[in-house]
């Protein structure tokens, strides 16, 4: 594998170590906050609190805004400018919600956070399948992944020793902060990349240009042109435009493809437990230090298991790592619901907890990013990431938005032992192993313009 390549790739890719970060970082001042701001109070008679929809929720709906807009400036701008532009976007968010001075100007400055983080996770992927060939395209597509996993372990970890550092009072605005340095330095990473060839194409630059960026990626001059007339007649088989092709019927089913992945991929509890894992151990006995110094372990594991996942993708397929994170995800999700209806262990109820971060690492963490940039042609790809972006984050903002509904009203068990909100993931992951068994396709190994035809004669 090209060193060249792998270090573009992993430059591009550092737009999911913020994501990762930024993220996380909220569970971290989740409590502080509602002391500070009395912010978990119910909206009206709804059963919607004003915490999970303006404290911890909102940097979603951004991540909503950015996933399903993100296509327009990956279309028009190009890749490489938008990735530069989210490092903007998440300077701006660090600064501002640490400087907040009430709850409203907080949820602004998360607002355009999560903006940046949905962006990045249709910008990135895109960008980083584009440069990569049939062979490494898993693997450095899933780096986005590794990092999204190295954000969420360096932002429990800066959240830990803050928190040891700081007056509590004071330690969540560092928290939120910090993520003001990585931003930066990401941002001026990205100004020396090149911009995509196939995006070059699209946009009808000069044989030279194109040619000029299959160069600086590692790329020979002879195995150039022949990239460059590969690409550019996968481009002319396509002639309608962009809008019609995404939703004329004949890429339903990538669209349904990317659909239930991310719908599949929320609906196993993974953004629910980053983000309230902390809250989550209390209620299960340890204290509050204790739970933050635990959640380390979260990411640990996480960041672990996904090099499993990334050494294994190019290897065993998307669709194995499938199975194998499905059945993990339903024994452990089960299993921590006994844990907690039980009244088990708080070591034996981490363990299981570790179990589902490490089950998710490997398949859905490891496979979603990459698949969702393999299923869509050329011409459709940034409005087909868009598409199962925003599914994800969609899901990702309603599941955030009602979990402090759950823990902290008086609906049935779910005040006092959260048990019934594991056992309904563990059965929506049995779901999804149905699905990945009668509807899934395997896309290792298989270039992007090849996978492409697949497809669509698959749909016709």
């Amino acid at each position: 594998m090209d060193k060249r390549i792998i270090q573009i790739s992993l430059t591009a890719a550092l737009a999911g170590f913020l994501f990762g970060f930024d993220t996380v970082v909220i569970s971290g001042a989740n409590q502080p906050i509602k002391e500070l701001w009395g912010t978990n109070w119910f909206l009206g008679d709804s059963l919607f609190t004003f915490h999970g929809i303006f404290i911890m929720s909102m940097a979603l709906w951004g991540t909503v805004f950015g996933a399903l807009f993100g296509g327009v400036p990956c279309d028009r701008l190009g890749r490489k400018k938008t990735l530069f532009w989210i490092g903007i976007l998440y300077f701006i968010s660090a600064v501002g919600s640490a400087l907040a001075p009430e709850a409203y100007s907080f949820s602004f400055f998360r607002f355009i956070g999560g903006v940046g983080v949905g962006a990045s996770s249709v910008a990135a992927p895109i960008y980083i399948s584009e440069i990569s060939n049939a062979g490494n395209r898993g693997r450095l597509t899933a780096a986005y992944q590794f990092n999204i996993v190295f954000g969420i372990l360096i932002a429990f970890i800066s959240n830990y020793l803050i928190g040891i550092l700081f007056s509590e009072n004071v330690a969540w605005r560092w928290m939120l902060g910090m993520e003001g340095l990585p931003a930066l330095i990401y941002t001026l990473m990205v100004v020396k990349i090149p911009n995509s060839p196939r995006w070059l194409l699209l946009k009808q630059s000069s044989d030279s240009k194109v040619l000029e960026a299959l160069s600086l990626l590692g790329t020979q001059h002879e195995e150039a042109k022949n990239r460059l007339t590969e690409i550019k007649k996968a481009l002319q088989e396509s002639t309608s435009t962009v809008q019609e092709k995404l939703f004329s019927g004949k890429y339903n089913k990538s669209l349904l493809l990317a659909f239930f992945l991310a719908f599949f991929n929320q609906l196993s509890g993974i953004n629910f437990i980053l983000y309230y894992a902390p809250e989550i151990l209390e209620r299960a006995g340890l204290a509050s230090g204790e739970s933050l110094f635990s959640s380390i372990s979260i990411g640990v594991i996480n960041l672990l298991f996904t090099f499993v996942g990334i050494s294994l993708i190019d290897k065993l397929g998307r669709k194995q790592l499938m199975y194998i994170g499905s059945i993990g995800y339903i024994v452990s999700l089960a299993m921590v619901g006994w844990c907690f209806y039980s009244g088990a262990s708080t070591i034996l109820l981490l363990i299981f907890i570790l179990v589902f971060i490490a089950s998710h690492a490997v398949g859905q963490g490891a496979v979603i990013w990459v698949f969702i940039s393999e299923i869509f042609p050329n011409k459709v790809r940034a409005y087909g990431q868009s598409w199962g972006t925003g599914v994800h984050w969609v899901f990702a903002a309603l599941i955030t938005l009602l979990t402090p509904t759950f823990l902290d009203s008086e609906i049935g068990v779910f005040k006092d032992n959260p048990w019934p909100i594991f056992i309904f993931f563990s059965a929506m992951m049995v779901l999804q192993l149905l699905w990945v068994v009668l509807a899934m396709p395997e896309t290792k190994g298989i270039s992007l313009e090849e996978l492409a035809k697949k497809l669509s004669r698959k749909q016709r």
